[in-house]
């Protein structure tokens, strides 16, 4: 057993989030330029989104009317006609996901229909489609983004029937690997790392979450996300050591796939905590520093908060905050 209380941390987060708001529900994603030049420092979909995901997280999210309508408003005017958001830094159906998701959080709805993504992804056909069409192999992590993208925007703004959502799980259901219950069948083929198709599938899976369908082959997800952490994870320095996504990827996986059936619980919840105490320690310990070093991106920084979210869903009454933290992926998909 452990005992953390997240409330420092909690407090630098706030902090960053204060200092990238531009305006009531208008943020930038960064402050500082980067030593190519490259980043946009004004107001961007993913410093308004990160944000609303983050203060939801957090427990802070805004309760004064004339505040929501303005992230709402923000979000809002940055959408395509078609129905798509754009952004330089992800995919355009990662980026309109993402948009899309956060607007939920308000309860609102994009300016605009996705008549785009109805025009490409419309049938139970283009569905299976798409997903056979994808990079399992060669790029798993980035395809995800598209492969999942696509379904979260549509599931949440789209009234889709259900043989279309049927479309989407059974192909997974049929296609997933028999040998490690991550990504699919035949895709282990060495181009890529494991981290990078457990990070791919963690995008199907949250969708899976949100849909309430069971993960395809969590048994084996179980076991190889627990082998993995010890045989690797545990013992690499970067691994709970940098702002961004590999975290809750890893976390999310093992701990919902176990969740859902039982498999090796006890097992998992013990790596989930080697991990937690860790991880928890080094942000504590160091916050103030990590925070002047590490916390300038807000998308970055949303993953981080997702993952002490997910840890403390993991192993209740271990990891204390005084608002205790949410998980946007427990009331609608995609980070």
């Amino acid at each position: 057993m452990i005992n953390c209380n997240l409330d420092k941390i909690v407090k630098y987060v706030l902090k960053s989030i204060d200092e990238h708001k531009v305006s009531p529900g208008a943020y930038a994603r960064w402050r500082i330029q980067n030593t190519t030049g490259t980043r946009d420092l004004g107001v961007t979909e993913y410093g308004c989104a990160d944000a609303a995901n983050m203060l939801y997280t957090l427990g802070y999210f805004p309760r004064d009317k004339e505040e929501r309508a303005a992230f709402v408003k923000t979000l809002q005017n940055m959408q395509k006609p078609d129905g798509r958001f754009e952004e330089a830094t992800h995919h355009t159906l990662h980026t309109t996901a993402h948009c899309v998701a956060a607007l939920e959080l308000f309860d609102a709805m994009p300016r605009f229909p996705l008549t785009y993504h109805l025009k490409e992804f419309g049938t139970p056909e283009k569905v299976t489609e798409f997903l056979e069409t994808r990079d399992w192999s060669g790029d798993p992590w980035d395809q995800s983004h598209q492969g999942a993208g696509f379904y979260a925007a549509m599931a949440l703004t789209c009234d889709m029937p259900i043989e279309w959502h049927d479309a989407y799980f059974d192909w997974i259901a049929a296609n997933v690997d028999s040998k490690t219950g991550i990504g699919r069948e035949g895709a282990h083929d060495g181009k890529k790392s494991m981290m990078h198709h457990l990070a791919g599938w963690f995008h199907y899976m949250f969708n899976h979450v949100y849909a309430h369908r069971p993960f395809p082959n969590a048994e084996k997800c179980v076991d190889t996300m627990i082998a993995y952490y010890w045989e690797y994870l545990s013992t690499n320095v970067g691994f709970g050591r940098s702002m961004g996504f590999s975290e809750i990827d890893w976390i999310f996986l093992l701990n919902r796939a176990s969740m859902q059936n039982g498999h090796r619980r006890e097992e998992a919840k013990e790596c989930i905590r080697h991990f937690a105490s860790g991880y928890i320690s080094y942000l504590e310990d160091d916050i103030e520093n990590i925070y002047k070093t590490k916390f300038d991106d807000l998308h970055a920084l949303f993953g981080m908060t997702c993952a002490l979210a997910e840890l403390q869903i993991a192993l209740p009454g271990e990891i204390k905050a005084s608002r205790p933290l949410k998980n946007v992926m427990d009331r609608r998909p995609f980070i």
